[in-house]
C-alpha cells in the first residue's frame, strides 16, 4: 500500500555549491543547512527514499542539492499530514530564512520550499509540526 503524506529534508552541505537549477539558472548556495518542504501523495516511501538516495538521475530542483550534499536527512508529515506549503509556512515562521525564490514550488503560489535552517528553527519546527523521523515502511509485514 502507498503511504500519502507530505516531508521535509534537511540537507547539509559542508561547502559551497554553485549548481545549474533548470529554469531558475545558476544558484549558489552557501555551506550549511537547508530544509526542502515537498509531498508525495502518490508514494511516500519511494518519494523521500529516492531523495536520501545520493546516486539518481536529476528530476527536480531538490536533486541538485541532494546528489552534492553531505548529508540528507527526511522527516514525515503522516497520516494526517500538513500540506508542503503550510510546512514552509510553518519553518519560516520557526525562524528558518527562505532561500531561493521559485524553489521547489512551480505548482503553487508559494515564494519557495526552499529555506535555511538556523540555529534552534529545526527542533522548533519538528515540535510545532509533530514531524516524525522518516521510516521507509515498503518492506514492513503488513
Amino acid at each position: 500500500m502507498k503511504r500519502m503524506g507530505t516531508y521535509v529534508l534537511i540537507i547539509t552541505l559542508g561547502s559551497d555549491l554553485t549548481t545549474e537549477v533548470g529554469a531558475l539558472g545558476t544558484l549558489s548556495f552557501p555551506a550549511g543547512t537547508y530544509l526542502y518542504a515537498g509531498s508525495a501523495l502518490g508514494g511516500l516511501d519511494q518519494r523521500v527514499s529516492r531523495h536520501i538516495r545520493h546516486e539518481k538521475t536529476v528530476k527536480w530542483h531538490i536533486d541538485r542539492l541532494t546528489v552534492a550534499a553531505d548529508s540528507v536527512v527526511a522527516y514525515e508529515s503522516y497520516p494526517d499530514y500538513i500540506p508542503e506549503c503550510e510546512l514552509a509556512s510553518i519553518a519560516e515562521e520557526c525562524g528558518m530564512i527562505p532561500f531561493v525564490d521559485g524553489f521547489g514550488c512551480s505548482d503553487c503560489s508559494c515564494i519557495t520550499h526552499l529555506l535555511r535552517v538556523t540555529e534552534g528553527s529545526l527542533d522548533l519546527l519538528i515540535e510545532r509540526a509533530h514531524l516524525e523521523p522518516f521510516r521507509d515502511r515498503r518492506n514492513e509485514i503488513k
